[in-house]
């Protein structure tokens, strides 16, 4: 083995810790309680193992070993105070420091492992598969609440009803609807729980003009053509009118009631069917911006004309809302000087600073959704850094925030859209976790199709780069804590970006200049079913984008956002999905269990995750020759007299699920592996 017992020098490769419930325990203390510490090392290779904190240096005593590790243990007595620290490791003159950047010389304190008591994160959403649905794509299941053809006007034309569920997206489709809804998402509950979706995420579902609804008009209520139309009236649009004024229809439908009730009902019976199969659902939040059709702001007079609401603030001074957004000039009545997110006036940006009143009417909202009789399990929000017109105000909302919710529903999640560095939110009182691009898309896409996750860029220094993968991975891996890392939404594709599926043709593009077919042409199912691989084995909550299981493709949107293909599914795919998301979800390895990183070369990576009890090697060949490889079983605790079998093997022509046993010589692991495929092996427990 490897370095494994050099009389005169640490073996590095033995070093490991990490906030697993194997080496931290518990692993997510409460305030005041006694957490145990331990670490890991080559058995009988070191001298002293130390634990730091802050300027303190304690001496861990050896605990307990097996045939091929020493672990040592320190207790530490926490209380209400976040803590962070590191481990020293000494033989002789030979000293290493060991934090969440792995081994190293100089300890930065950026990397210290890091303990806030009191910050746990639902354990129900730890590893759990989730699955993301655009819901006007997704499926019809009641035609008469469609929007019909000019219904109301929006940027720049009337509303579209499209009758070809096969239609490619227009390229500027915001205001076109297929006539996915509720009914639809419930009907196809069978296929869902099938598949092994656990979280149903929606995106907005609450009143909107646009297919996407990122642009709400009422936070109170489902959108009736999402819901449930039972009062239906008035007429649609003439011919080239643009006034909403005259949308009786519109007005009647998303105004009235009985419809807004009778939404809200179907969603609570929604909800009810989805717990009643164990399943959850999380809902969308927009709150750093509405939509200009917001009722609060009412520029289009929608309600101004139902005439049962009060005055939106665009009309007039004097409205209950006025200061819900900040306008520049003093111009009623029609003030269009209101602040709009990055410009759009279709989107105004809410005025929190400026009104106690609306803060606290959206803390109530964030506690509503997730408290009977709806019960959501939580919420994903959207821009959620951009919210307010300060960091101090944006940290001080979103603690508030959370608050609310949690007192709502002590279990429900918050998961942020967000890019870049989301530490400074996740220290236990803001955001539970992330979309993460940082440290599982982006990484996983550079490394397997070199491509920026919207197909914008190619970049041929990152495909196949095993060195930048595993350093990005370790890197922004750091930034979170592990309960938020166990719950990070780890996706391939969305509603934002180019479908993965797509960027395995290496082409950049967009639909307006290339086209919606060529988004299907030279795909590499190989490489994807490889994406999917890693996806069901690392750490984090492996989230589909509905359609990405039966073969959908799409440029970024709105050509990302097709139907789900409903009679025209990829199969194959869909039963490599259904089999993988098995496997996750079998062994509490995959959802909570420790990560290691093990052998990579050009075009090649493995890692590890293992319990006390579970050991799993994945391996990724996204090479077009096959490799012979050699990895480092040992590593991950399998021995020699172990036996490992393959639970499912990849190729570029499809899968396996038929085992095949394995085992290591001298702790080394032998591989080969065929273009474009992958492996997941795990140890046989013996009985």
């Amino acid at each position: 083995m490897k370095g494994m017992f050099f009389e005169f020098m640490i073996n590095l490769d033995a070093l490991f810790s990490d906030g697993t419930n194997d080496y931290r325990i518990p692993c997510e203390p409460l305030v005041n309680d006694r957490v145990l510490l331990r670490f890991r090392a080559g058995k009988d290779n070191v001298d002293l193992v130390f634990l730091v904190v802050g300027d303190e240096k304690r001496v861990m005593r050896k605990a307990f070993c097996d045939t091929l590790f020493d672990y040592y243990e320190e207790g530490l007595q926490l209380s209400d105070e976040r803590v962070e620290y590191f481990f020293e490791i000494v033989k002789g003159d030979e000293v290493w420091g060991y934090n969440r950047e792995g081994v190293v010389k100089e300890v930065q304190e950026s990397f210290h492992f890091v303990i806030t008591p009191g910050f746990v994160t639902p354990d129900w959403a730890k590893g759990a598969v989730f699955y993301q649905i655009y819901v006007d794509r997704f499926f019809n299941g009641d035609m008469n609440n469609d929007v019909l053809d000019n219904e109301y006007f929006y940027i720049g034309g009337g509303s579209k009803r499209v009758t070809d569920w096969s239609k490619y997206p227009d390229s500027f489709g915001v205001r076109e609807f297929y006539g996915g809804d509720l009914a639809g998402v419930k009907e196809k509950l069978d296929y869902l729980e099938n598949l092994g979706v656990e979280v149903i995420y929606m995106n907005p579902i609450f009143v909107s003009p646009s297919n996407h609804k990122y642009d709400a008009q009422d936070y109170d209520y489902v959108d009736p053509h999402f819901g449930v139309i039972c009062e239906d009236g008035g007429e649609v649009l003439a011919q080239e009118a643009y006034s909403n004024r005259q949308a009786s229809k519109y007005i009647k439908r998303v105004t009235d009631m009985r419809n807004l009730e009778a939404g809200n009902e179907l969603l609570i019976g929604l909800i009810e069917e989805i717990h009643k199969r164990g399943m959850r659902v999380i809902l969308d939040g927009v709150f750093n911006h509405c939509g200009s059709f917001h009722k609060w702001l009412d520029r289009e007079g929608i309600y101004e004309e139902a005439g049962t609401y009060e005055s939106g603030a665009f009309q007039d001074k004097n409205s209950p809302y006025q200061s819900f957004f900040k306008f520049k000039e003093d111009k009623w009545p029609n003030n269009n000087s209101y602040d709009g997110w990055w410009g759009h006036d279709t989107l105004p940006k809410l005025n929190y600073e400026g009104s106690p009143k609306l803060y606290q009417y959206v803390m109530d909202i964030g506690k509503k959704w997730v408290s009977p009789p709806f019960n959501c399990d939580g919420w994903r929000l959207d821009v959620a850094a951009d919210l307010g017109h300060s960091p101090e105000f944006n940290h001080k909302f979103w603690s508030d925030f959370r608050k609310s919710v949690k007192e709502g529903n002590p279990e429900a999640i918050i998961i942020a859209e967000h890019y870049g560095d989301p530490s400074s939110w996740l220290k236990g009182d803001q955001w539970d976790t992330v979309m993460n691009y940082d440290a599982f898309m982006e990484p996983v896409t550079w490394f397997l199709t070199g491509m920026e996750k919207h197909s914008d860029e190619y970049r041929e220094h990152l495909l196949n780069n095993q060195e930048a993968f595993f350093q990005a991975m370790k890197y922004h891996m750091s930034k979170y804590q592990t309960s938020s890392l166990f719950v990070a939404m780890n996706e391939l594709s969305n509603h934002d970006h180019s479908r993965f599926l797509t960027r395995t043709n290496r082409r950049v593009g967009r639909v307006g200049n290339v086209g919606p077919k060529s988004a299907e042409e030279n795909i590499n199912k190989g490489v994807f079913r490889n994406a999917v691989v890693i996806q069901m084995t690392w750490p984090g909550a492996p989230t589909v984008y509905y359609g990405d299981e039966a073969g959908v493709c799409g440029w970024t949107d709105p050509d990302n956002r097709r139907t789900y293909p409903w009679g025209t599914e990829d199969k194959g795919l869909i039963d490599f999905h259904r089999d993988i998301i098995r496997i996750h979800k079998n062994y509490e390895a995959l959802r909570k269990g420790s990560i290691r990183f093990l052998n990579g070369s050009s075009g090649f990576i493995s890692f590890g995750r293992f319990d006390q009890k579970d050991k799993f090697i994945i391996g990724v060949n996204n090479n077009n020759t096959e490799v012979t490889v050699n990895i480092n079983a040992w590593e991950i605790c399998i021995a020699d007299e172990d036996s490992l079998a393959t639970l499912i093997v990849t190729t570029e022509r499809g899968y396996s699920p038929e085992a095949v046993i394995y085992h290591t010589h001298s702790g080394i692991l032998k591989l080969t592996l065929s273009p474009y495929s992958s492996v997941v092996l795990k140890n046989i427990v013996r009985k």
